[in-house]
């Protein structure tokens, strides 16, 4: 089995000319400023240096800017640092994040030439009412052509999306997804939109102008969304915000559904309704429920939350490894 990586490599809000209404990069990812030369190959010297695998991929992700978005000079300096890593063979490729406005056959041959493989488009929303309230400067037409574009030039492409934004609603969500996995997207990323210090959203929330999600209105829509993904066989890379000391201290967080383990929470309620059927009568002997290696923790539970149901209804619950979900009553 191939364990995959990315070296992350963060340049907030580089060559960006929008403030998107959620947005301020800094807070969101921690990161001050942008990294030197020198910074960049210590990190991916330090990231390589900590992997233990022999059977691995290895990718260099510039991400939190509009990477395609700064001078084309600028772009090839970040993107022959990989070079060398590259031939070395100890890096399997770039992958890099951008706004769905600042994709042409220019720029893609350029990203072509420097072993770049997947490109994410932070579509946020694909629908246009969605994206004009949330100030994100393009439209939905520019996505789904950088997103045709990007596929017929032989990338792999990642669409980001956001729940919770001004002007969005479930069925708007909903949409997204399906239009996400019409466009040729080979993996997905979910960040429930939060309110962020200083931003546009933080002025609305304060007038009463803007309500976020709940937690729990955030796990059930991102529910229903990852099972739409997983029938469609796309790979959602991420589900949540990552957990950046401004966040968890809540210095930079003023409201909105954070949680540090916002995708076990969502799992954990996905395997609930999986064994829904079985929480009914009461002190029906032992459970016994086999389920595949890669989701037994989360058919337990965050917190123990799944199993901790089942006892209200069995002597005791008992989780095994299954080559598939499946779970019967053991006598005594």
């Amino acid at each position: 089995m191939i364990k995959h990586y990315n070296i992350p490599i963060f340049v907030p809000e580089l060559a960006c000319p929008f403030r998107c209404a959620f947005c301020d990069q800094e807070k969101i990812s921690g990161q001050k400023k942008t990294p030197d030369d020198k910074e960049i190959v210590e990190t991916i010297e330090s990231h390589l240096s900590s992997f233990r695998e022999k059977n691995r991929k290895v990718n260099i992700a510039f991400f939190g800017g509009s990477f395609t978005g700064i001078h084309i000079q600028e772009q090839e300096r970040y993107l022959k640092l990989a070079q060398p890593f590259i031939r070395t063979g100890e890096i399997n490729a770039v992958r890099l994040s951008t706004r769905p406005d600042y994709i042409n056959d220019e720029i893609l041959g350029l990203l072509r030439k420097y072993h770049v493989e997947t490109i994410e488009l932070g579509a946020q929303s694909l629908d246009d009412e969605v994206l004009k309230k949330s100030f994100r400067g393009h439209t939905v037409k520019q996505v789904e052509y950088a997103a045709k574009l990007i596929v017929k030039r032989g990338f792999k492409l990642g669409l980001q999306m956001m729940i919770g934004l001004p002007g969005d609603t479930l069925g708007k969500s909903i949409t997204t997804a399906r239009k996400i996995i019409g466009l040729g997207a080979e993996n997905t990323r979910i960040y429930p939109a939060l309110v962020i210090k200083d931003t546009p959203l933080h002025r609305w929330y304060e007038q009463g102008k803007y309500i976020p999600l709940s937690l729990g209105e955030a796990v059930n829509i991102t529910k229903q969304l990852i099972l739409i993904f997983e029938q469609a066989g796309l790979d959602v890379i991420r589900v949540g915000l990552h957990p950046s000391e401004g966040l968890i201290s809540g210095d930079e967080l003023i409201a909105g559904p954070f949680h540090v383990s916002f995708r076990e929470l969502v799992l954990t309620e996905i395997w609930s309704d999986k064994l829904k059927h079985l929480m009914q009568g009461n002190n029906m002997g032992n459970l016994e429920i086999a389920v595949p290696k890669s989701q037994i923790n989360h058919a337990i539970g965050y917190k123990a939350k799944n199993r901790l149901r089942l006892l209200k209804y069995y002597k005791s619950v008992r989780y095994v490894v299954g080559k598939e979900f499946n779970a019967r009553i053991i006598e005594e």
